[in-house]
C-alpha cells in the first residue's frame, strides 16, 4: 500500500492526490504558497463559506455526483457542470460553489480542475460587485495565488471603504504567508469597521455570515490577549 509522502496516510493504487492533505501522490508537492499549510488554512475558510453559501443557480441545474471519499481514484472522473445555458454570473457562482464543495472534502484535484473555469467565468462578468470579487479572491486563496487575492481585497476596499471582505481576505492571505503583523492589522481594521458595516445590512454579509463570524471571533481573541 502506498503512503503519502507528507502525512503518511495510506493511498489507493489509483490515487493521484492524498485524500487527507492534498499532496500529489507521486511525490512531495513543490514548496510554494499553495502547499499543505495553504490547504489547511484556506480549507478552513471554505468550511465556513460552504456553511453560508446561498445558491443563486436554479434548482434545475444538474447536480454533480459526490464520491464517498476524496481522491480515491475509483470510478470515472466527475463531469463538469453544464454551464452552457447559464448567464455569466450564474456560471461563475455555479463553479465557485463547486470549488468550495470540493475544497471542503479535500479534493485538491477537483479544485485545480475547476479553478481556471471559474476565474474565466469571472473575467466574463458584465458587472462585478464586492461579492463576486470576494468569491474570486477566495478561489485565489485556495490555490495559493496570494498576490491576486490581495489585489482583489484592495479593489473591494477602494470601491467600498471599510468593506469587511477586504480585511477578511487580507487577514487570511497574511496567515497563509505567516505574517502575523499583517494579519493583526487586518483583524484590527476588521473590528474597527465591523459595527458600521454590519449596520449597513449588506446582502453579501448575510450570505457569508459564518465566515465573517469566525474571523471576528479570531480577531477578538487576539485583541483580548494583547
Amino acid at each position: 500500500m502506498r503512503a503519502c509522502s507528507a502525512c503518511r496516510a495510506e493511498l489507493s493504487p489509483q490515487a493521484r492526490f492524498c485524500h487527507r492533505c492534498g499532496t500529489a501522490a507521486n511525490g512531495p508537492a513543490p514548496q510554494r504558497a499553495s502547499d499543505r499549510r495553504t490547504w489547511l488554512i484556506a480549507g478552513g475558510l471554505c468550511v465556513a463559506l460552504v456553511a453560508g453559501i446561498t445558491y443563486k443557480v436554479s434548482s434545475s441545474a444538474p447536480q454533480t455526483p459526490v464520491p464517498d471519499m476524496a481522491n480515491t481514484g475509483a470510478g470515472p472522473p466527475e463531469r463538469a457542470p453544464d454551464i452552457s445555458q447559464m448567464s455569466p454570473r450564474e456560471r461563475f457562482d455555479r463553479l465557485f460553489n463547486r470549488i468550495m464543495q470540493a475544497a471542503e472534502r479535500g479534493e485538491s484535484d477537483q479544485v485545480e480542475r475547476f479553478t481556471p473555469m471559474a476565474l474565466g467565468a469571472y473575467q466574463q462578468l458584465d458587472t462585478v460587485d464586492a461579492d463576486a470579487r470576494y468569491h474570486a479572491a477566495v478561489i485565489h486563496l485556495q490555490v495559493g495565488s496570494l498576490l491576486q487575492a490581495r489585489a482583489l481585497a484592495d479593489t473591494i476596499l477602494a470601491q467600498t471603504p471599510g468593506h469587511l471582505f477586504g480585511y477578511l481576505v487580507r487577514g487570511t492571505a497574511a496567515r497563509i504567508e505567516q505574517d502575523p503583523v499583517a494579519e493583526r492589522r487586518a483583524q484590527q481594521d476588521f473590528l474597527t469597521h465591523y459595527g458600521r458595516e454590519t449596520a449597513a445590512n449588506r446582502a453579501e454579509y448575510r450570505d457569508h455570515k459564518p465566515a465573517l463570524d469566525e474571523f471576528k471571533q479570531e480577531a477578538e481573541s487576539v485583541n483580548r490577549k494583547r
